[in-house]
């Protein structure tokens, strides 16, 4: 299998690591760059996994998860499990507003699509999977598929679907106008400020921004013919109220998406408390797999 275009290929028992490849380079900023862990002498080709990771949307990596998850060693998981991954870099709030993070993550879809052949991929069996502002992007990738043309963006090649076949969504803001209401209390976070992981995404005050936040909020989009999702959240989520993945389950689920909602007793955000972390990581490879075959 080629490894020329990522900086490195390195090889563990079972997995293939391809460190570092340009995905896209928007006009005025940094490249954007994806990790690819591809299982070793697969069949054929084999689904991919694409990896949107969390830190409300102004910081976080590509190469990590949550604590009690990493130490799992989750891309790997996912490749003896007969999946690939790919990690991907978005930009982050600092550096450009909604909706250049979903016009990133589209662009990463849709370059999958393009090299799929290249890394042994099927470009048919793309899997979101996203955790907290990840998951957010993860759902609304689900939810929009190549539709409407502003969310799309500029990265993606003409004719290239961004669509994917399903959605793990792990605690992800689901309605940003309602979490605006949220009261932070102790310990929480706040969320109706210029200051906010959503203010900072919006640029301003979300109660402001009215049609911006529904215009970013995954909940807009419910309907009917969505891939399916799988959505998990911890009961005791101080950043991300539980009830935003409950008003999205509930929605999917009255016009017929599939969708399976775990509530996680006693968990916060990422997982911190989590009884069974390998609980968590095992039903999300079970579900890539479903929706995957």
């Amino acid at each position: 299998m080629p490894l020329q275009a990522g900086n490195h290929g390195a090889r563990a028992a079972d997995v293939t690591v391809i460190d570092a490849i340009e995905y896209a380079a928007p006009f005025g900023f940094r490249p954007l760059l994806l990790d690819l862990y591809l299982p070793q002498s697969p069949p054929g080709p084999v689904p991919v996994v694409v990896f949107i990771h969390g830190g409300g949307w102004a910081k976080g990596t590509r190469k990590r998860t949550c604590p009690p998850i990493d130490a799992l060693r989750p891309f790997q998981r996912f490749t003896e499990a007969g999946l690939a991954v790919a990690a991907v870099d978005y930009r982050l709030s600092g550096e450009a507003l909604f909706p250049a993070q979903l016009h990133d993550v589209k662009a990463a879809v849709c370059w999958l699509r393009s090299n799929a052949v290249t890394y042994g991929l099927d470009p048919d069996r793309i899997v979101a999977w996203g955790e907290s502002a990840g998951g957010h992007l993860a759902a609304l990738l689900g939810l929009t598929g190549d539709d409407p043309p502003e969310l799309r963006g500029p990265l993606c090649a003409a004719g290239v679907p961004s669509a994917v076949c399903g959605v793990i969504d792990w605690f992800g803001p689901a309605d940003l106008v309602s979490l605006a209401d949220v009261d932070a209390g102790p310990g929480g976070m706040e969320h109706n400020s210029p200051r906010s992981p959503e203010g900072g995404l919006l640029g301003g005050v979300v109660k402001e921004l009215l049609d911006a936040a529904r215009s970013a909020s995954p909940l807009t989009y419910a309907h009917a013919g969505a891939p399916p999702f799988h959505i998990k959240h911890g009961t005791a989520d101080k950043a991300v109220p539980p009830e935003q993945s409950e008003r999205l389950a509930a929605a999917l689920d009255a016009v017929g998406v599939p969708v399976e909602l775990d509530r996680v007793e006693g968990a916060d955000h990422i997982w911190i408390n989590a009884a069974e972390p390998e609980a968590i990581l095992a039903t999300t490879i079970e579900f890539a797999c479903k929706v995957a075959q």
